[in-house]
């Protein structure tokens, strides 16, 4: 019998959530027995949830101090924002769910868990309700609803806040982090010959919202090393435009600058080094692709601790002072990129290149554990 799954992500907040979708989704079609519906959470609000969620980008690029305390406000009244966006979602959620009948809700949105939630208990609707949670370390209590039928966690701090925030921890499931097929390499064996003198090719890429300071590290890497740089703007369309004007005239065919594209892994093929904020999504593609990264930053609020967890995992290396990357860099390709070839061991080893798979073989197991608790009922 075909199961039906219904996904609630987002396609303005960040690229993360879309691209975790995006993983689940090719997985599953890979499965006769599955159909799934995406909806965009925000478009269930209609056009005032819509725009909300539309401020993402220009909030996160413009103001990182606004983006802390919205996270922070969020956070400290997690009921609050769930009685809210239940209310602009009331109608069009229980529409959706008439007209899909799903076997299973998936949210990968924190705004979206309570409100949801909410309104399936008031309803009496009974339908297994997952989350999959798309941070790493600093997890928002939006994410942590006690109700929910399963909480999917990508690592053991997100588990371990979890826990903290009251959920039961037989309620929680430790998988990984999804990352889309096309971003694992075809080849395991991939290693850094590097010998002095031997140019280098770097990429410089900051998420889907394209933020951080690009231009000023491309000048040091072109100061500093015979290289070739790569730069993925993201959907800045303004900042693309003054990186053209700034360095294509200055460094020629030695830079290339991207917008937003969607041959990125390529791009974390070539690279030696990639320079990035510490978004969740792009530091586990660059992970799954053995690309090691230089942490330049992070979002304040959710993604404030995950530099210091690739890190201390040796999956890359954190350098917020652009006046460090000449020596961070020479530390990594000293004995023959020793260091930077131990980065790509511990990437092969952490990452887990099944856990769409498994996140997709759970939540089946769970719907079949619902439907046959409802048959004894």
């Amino acid at each position: 019998m075909t199961k039906k799954i219904l996904i609630i992500s987002s396609d303005n907040t960040g690229h993360g959530h879309k691209s975790i979708t995006e993983s689940l989704c090719e997985k599953i079609g890979m499965d006769h027995d599955i159909n799934v519906h995406v909806v965009d959470g925000f478009s269930l609000g209609g056009h005032s949830l819509l725009n909300i969620g539309k401020t993402y980008g220009p909030i996160t690029r413009r103001s990182e101090n606004l983006w802390e305390k919205v996270f922070n406000y969020s956070a400290e009244n997690p009921e609050l924002i769930d009685k809210f966006i239940e209310m602009l979602i009331r109608k069009n959620f229980l529409k959706l769910l008439d007209e899909e009948k799903p076997d299973l809700i998936l949210s990968v949105h924190p705004n979206f868990n309570g409100s949801i939630l909410n309104i399936l208990e008031k309803e009496f609707i009974k339908i297994p309700f997952l989350t999959l949670i798309a941070d790493l370390v600093n997890i928002s209590p939006l994410w942590a609803d006690k109700r929910a039928d399963v909480i999917i966690c990508p690592t053991i701090e997100a588990r371990d806040k979890c826990i903290e925030y009251g959920v039961p921890a037989e309620k929680i499931k430790v998988v990984g982090f999804p990352v889309r097929s096309r971003f694992f390499r075809n080849s395991t064996n991939k290693k850094v010959n590097y010998r002095v003198g031997t140019p280098l090719n770097f990429l410089i890429m900051s998420g889907g919202e394209g933020v951080g300071n690009m231009k000023s590290i491309a000048e040091i890497l072109f100061d500093q090393f015979d290289c070739s740089v790569k730069i993925v703007a993201g959907r800045n369309a303004k900042l693309k435009a003054e990186l053209e004007q700034s360095l294509k005239r200055k460094y020629g065919n030695k830079v290339d600058i991207y917008g937003f594209t969607k041959d990125i892994q390529d791009l974390m093929f070539q690279a030696d080094i990639a320079f990035t904020r510490g978004s969740p999504n792009v530091m586990f593609e660059a992970f799954a692709s053995n690309t090691p990264i230089m942490i330049t930053g992070a979002l304040p609020g959710q993604e404030q601790d995950n530099p210091t967890f690739a890190e201390k995992l040796n999956l890359g290396v954190i350098c917020k002072d652009p006046s460090q990357i000449e020596a961070k860099i020479n530390q990594l390709l000293e004995n023959d990129a020793e260091k930077l070839n131990h980065i790509i061991h511990c990437q092969r080893k952490f990452i887990n290149s099944r856990a769409a798979e498994e996140i997709i073989q759970f939540m089946l197991e769970v719907e079949n554990r619902f439907e046959w608790k409802l048959q004894l009922a």
